[in-house]
């Protein structure tokens, strides 16, 4: 299984009814075939640090996780989810033993930002 925990925060210029938007299009992509599961809510951490909500999704392998990241409704939602986050952090983890995953994640971000330019500008200018 692999695990992807995102936490964000709105901008503060993105009214409620966008907020929602986005939010729905997350519970979307975590509805893919490829997902095992996903949630998304508030996040339940100390507010100093800055997050007010967090997305999760498990895939089951490296080819789910591949079909994940290039599925239409995930691609879809990230042009309605990325222009909307003020602050954004990614936690990865797996219990794959294999020692190569880390690198093998690594090397399918790498494509997809190869792939689509845009989403890596998008990526790009929200900080962390």
């Amino acid at each position: 299984m692999i695990v992807n925990l995102l936490r964000f925060r709105f901008r503060d210029d993105v009214a409620e009814a966008d907020r929602e938007a986005v939010l729905g299009a997350m519970r979307r992509t975590a509805s893919v075939e490829s997902a095992a599961f996903g949630t998304v809510g508030r996040d339940l951490g100390d507010p100093a640090e800055g997050y007010t909500h967090a997305y999760c999704v498990g895939v089951e392998d490296l080819a789910a996780l591949e079909r994940y990241m290039h599925d239409p409704v995930h691609l879809a939602g990230d042009d309605i989810v990325l222009p909307a986050l003020a602050r954004l952090s990614a936690v990865r983890f797996t219990d794959d033993a294999d020692p190569e995953t880390g690198a093998k994640i690594v090397a399918l971000h790498l494509a997809k930002l190869a792939k689509y330019p845009d989403w890596e500008r998008q990526l790009n200018a929200i900080p962390a």
